[in-house]
């Protein structure tokens, strides 16, 4: 993914999608449905109206960054929220 920053980097999904418990992400455990998603105002969308916000994608590919930790923090995302 290319973020508005200029940064570039890869979202694993994986984790989130097999880990989660939640029925919503369980569907995207087959790749037919995974596949059949829609970027609308910077967020992925998926039909089953999941939707993952491109601040979380950002977190995803650059977590282990440390000039990026603050930022992370700030969002919650290093407080157990995730």
């Amino acid at each position: 993914m290319i973020f508005n920053n200029g940064q570039q980097g890869v979202a694993d999904l994986k984790e989130t999608i097999f880990n989660d418990p939640r029925p919503i992400f369980g569907q995207l455990k087959d790749l037919g449905r995974f596949k059949n998603f829609k970027v609308v105002h910077s967020a992925i969308v998926w039909p089953n109206d999941l939707d993952l916000a491109c601040e979380y994608l950002f977190y995803l590919a650059f977590k282990e960054r440390p000039e990026f930790q603050k930022q992370f923090k700030s969002w919650g995302y290093l407080d157990g929220v995730v």
